[in-house]
């Protein structure tokens, strides 16, 4: 944990951005989930583990309104003004629109840009919650209209070079190389001005230079955007490199939690997650 600033470290020790109580889903007589408990505090980069088929991207479905978990809450804590709302917003049964407008923006594990969008236009649709012209004005076109169109423009152009994709601005998504089209979703993930940011296997398909320049990255927006991250990945070197907190899921179960070092040395985890046979 290294990498976490003063700033940042004063911070978790605030009220969460997320709180995920005894969330369980059922997809007919299957369990997929079991009574998950999980929280994000402000600041924190918190990563969720564990082996293939174990249910965090069911659980990412959860909590960003693609499914309706069959038990349990999920509440988020965005902020009105200065201030986070002190009871929260039920995340259970709201549209997945609705999530985003919220505050709470996603990745998936399966690349989903528009291919045959530029990288520029791209940006520029994550903008489109953020944006007050409706049906008239972008028939009318008044003066306002004409501004926020600009402004958005100007937006999507800025976070393109936040995630170094500006030379590429005018590049069709379905053209750019695997990794560029990783960072480019991240950048329409914060067109949306999220609070929590929630990345699904970021790292997957990358070779090593890659992965280490994704793990700048996301240091870098978390500190300069000021947002919390919750990412699921299966890269070790990585996960503990840059995670405050981690969560360990097998079978739908969280096993473990904790610090990097904590669930790196917990049995439990060395035996579910890291192979080792119990006689050994």
């Amino acid at each position: 944990m290294a990498q976490n600033t003063t700033d940042m470290n004063n911070q978790n020790t605030g009220n969460p951005v997320l709180s995920v109580r005894n969330v369980s889903m059922n997809f007919g007589g299957l369990r997929a989930l079991s009574e998950v408990d999980l929280e994000v505090r402000p600041g924190e980069v918190v990563a969720l583990i564990g082996p293939n088929g174990a249910g965090k991207t069911t659980f990412f479905n959860c909590i960003t309104g693609i499914y309706t978990p069959t038990d349990g809450e999920v509440t988020a804590y965005p902020k009105t003004g200065k201030r986070k709302r002190a009871n929260g917003v039920r995340i259970n049964g709201m549209r997945t629109n609705l999530v985003c407008e919220l505050g709470m923006a996603r990745t998936f594990q399966n690349i989903r840009l528009f291919p045959s969008m530029t990288a520029l236009e791209n940006v520029m649709i994550g903008r489109h919650c953020r944006t007050k012209s409706g049906i008239l004005g972008a028939v009318l076109r008044p003066a306002a209209t004409r501004r926020e169109e600009q402004e958005v423009v100007d937006n999507s152009y800025e976070l393109l070079t936040k995630v170094g994709l500006e030379k590429l601005a005018n590049e069709y998504s379905r053209n750019l190389p695997y990794g560029a089209q990783r960072r480019l979703e991240i950048a329409r993930a914060l067109a949306t001005e999220p609070f929590l940011l929630l990345l699904d296997e970021p790292a997957a398909g990358m070779n090593p230079q890659e992965t280490e320049e994704l793990k700048q990255m996301v240091i870098r927006i978390r500190e300069e955007f000021k947002v919390s991250v919750l990412l699921i990945e299966h890269d070790m070197k990585m996960v503990m490199s840059l995670s405050d907190r981690i969560y360990v899921m097998e079978y739908g179960r969280i096993i473990s939690t904790g610090t990097p070092k904590e669930v790196s040395e917990d049995p439990q985890v060395i035996r579910a997650y890291l192979g080792e046979d119990d006689d050994a």
